[in-house]
C-alpha cells in the first residue's frame, strides 16, 4: 500500500497561485478583442496601385474574372500585369491575401445556366484552381448578382440557381482545397438576404460572406434615401445592421460576416425641394468618388452638408439643382469601423480602393479607428 504523501503548505499556494494565473492568461487572450479584415476590391490600373496604404488592408481583390464558356477567364493582358502587381504587393505586406473575384453586376449572364450543370460547375471549379495557382493568388469570390432573383436586366434566373449556388461552393471547397480562402458577395436587400443562399449550407464552406450594405437606394430608384446606412430609420428599412442582423437571426456566424462600406457618393435629381432633399421623389444621376468629394460637394457649388443621426449618415443637398448626394465619409466610416469591431465581424469590406486618396483617404481612417479601439 502506497503512503500519500503530504503537500507543504507553501507548495499548495504555490500550485494554486499558477493555476490561477494561466486561468488569467486564458482568459485574456479569450477576450482579446481579433483585428478586424479589410477589405478591398479593386478595378483600377496597375500603375498606381501601389500608391495606395497597401499595409492597411488585410484583403485586396482583383475585379473581375468573368466566364468564357464554363471557365473562369482573366480577360487581357493588361489584368494579368495588375494580378501579378497585386500578389508583390505583400513583398510592402507579407499578411495581404490577394483575390479574385468573378462577375459584377453585368457580368454574369451566363452564371445562371454555367452554374446548374455538373460539369459546368466542375470546369469552372479546375480553372479557377489553375488561375490561383498561375498568379500565386490566395483565393476566388464569387460575385454572382444574383442567384434566384432578379438582377440585371436580361440576365437569365431561377429558383434553382439558389441550391446550385451552393453546388458551385461544395465544388469549389473540394478543388481549391482548405487553405484557399472562398468568399461571396451577398445584396443586403430583403429580397437577396431571404432568397438568393442556402445560408446553412454555404456559409461553413466559405471564409466570409461581403454584405454589399450599400446602393441600398441605387440607380433605379424613384425616391432618395441613403445609400449606405448604419442604421435603418423610419422612411428607410434597409441598412449595414439590418442585413448584419437578419443573417445572424438566420444562423451565420457573425464572425463570417463582413460590412459592406461604400467609397463613393451616389447623386440624385429631385423633382421637388423638401425635407433637405431626403425621402423625396427623385431619379439617379450620377457617381463620384471619395476622393472628388472636396472639389465637388463645396459651399460655392451650392452644397450643404448634413448628418442624420437615426441612420448614422451623411448627405449633401444642393436646393437651387435639388441635387441630392448619399455616401459614407470618415465619420461613417469610422462608426461602421467601431460597429464591426463591437459586433465582432469579420471585418469591413468597401467599394472600392480606386475612390480613396492616397493619403488622408478612408483606409486611413478605418486603419487609425481599429488601432484606436
Amino acid at each position: 500500500m502506497h503512503k500519500r504523501k503530504l503537500i507543504a503548505p507553501a507548495v499548495l499556494f504555490c500550485i494554486t497561485a499558477i493555476v490561477y494565473l494561466s486561468f488569467l492568461s486564458i482568459q485574456s487572450k479569450a477576450q482579446k478583442t481579433v483585428k478586424p479584415n479589410v477589405i478591398a476590391y479593386y478595378t483600377g490600373q496597375n500603375s498606381v496601385i501601389d500608391s495606395f496604404p497597401i499595409e492597411k488592408l488585410s484583403h485586396l481583390i482583383y475585379s473581375f474574372g468573368h466566364l468564357k464558356g464554363d471557365s473562369l477567364n482573366i480577360s487581357s493582358a493588361k489584368d494579368s500585369v495588375l494580378i501579378t502587381k497585386m500578389v508583390d504587393l505583400k513583398k510592402r505586406n507579407p499578411d495581404l491575401k490577394v483575390m479574385i473575384a468573378m462577375g459584377g453586376w453585368s457580368a454574369c449572364k451566363d452564371c445562371s445556366e454555367v452554374f446548374s450543370r455538373a460539369d459546368g460547375r466542375k470546369t469552372f471549379a479546375k480553372t479557377t484552381k489553375e488561375i490561383l495557382d498561375f498568379f500565386h493568388a490566395d483565393g476566388i469570390d464569387i460575385d454572382w448578382e444574383y442567384p434566384a432573383v432578379v438582377g440585371f436586366p436580361g440576365h437569365r434566373y431561377t429558383a434553382d440557381d439558389k441550391h446550385n449556388f451552393t453546388l458551385l461552393i461544395e465544388e469549389l471547397r473540394q478543388k481549391l482545397g482548405e487553405k484557399a480562402e472562398i468568399s461571396f458577395a451577398a445584396g443586403g436587400t430583403k429580397n437577396c438576404i431571404d432568397s438568393c443562399f442556402e445560408w446553412d449550407k454555404v456559409m461553413p464552406l466559405v471564409n466570409r460572406v461581403n454584405v454589399m450594405s450599400y446602393d441600398l437606394v441605387g440607380g433605379y430608384a424613384t425616391q432618395s434615401g441613403h445609400h449606405t446606412p448604419l442604421y435603418a430609420t423610419a422612411q428607410q428599412s434597409l441598412s449595414g445592421d439590418y442585413a448584419v442582423k437578419t443573417l445572424i437571426d438566420l444562423g451565420v456566424p457573425a464572425q463570417k460576416i463582413a460590412l459592406g462600406a461604400a467609397f463613393y457618393a451616389r447623386i440624385f435629381e429631385n423633382t421637388i425641394d423638401a425635407n433637405q432633399g431626403l425621402y423625396q421623389p427623385t431619379k439617379f444621376l450620377s457617381g463620384v468618388s471619395f476622393k472628388d468629394f472636396k472639389k465637388q460637394f463645396t459651399a460655392e457649388n451650392g452644397y450643404t452638408y448634413y448628418w442624420d443621426e437615426t441612420a448614422k449618415a451623411p448627405y449633401y443637398y444642393n436646393p437651387k439643382t435639388k441635387y441630392f448626394a448619399t455616401f459614407d465619409d470618415p465619420k461613417s466610416i469610422s462608426l461602421k469601423t467601431k460597429y464591426v469591431i463591437d459586433q465582432k465581424l469579420n471585418g469591413i469590406m468597401f467599394w472600392e480602393l480606386t475612390d480613396d486618396a492616397y493619403s488622408n483617404g478612408l483606409v486611413d481612417v478605418i486603419d487609425k479607428t481599429i488601432k484606436e479601439l
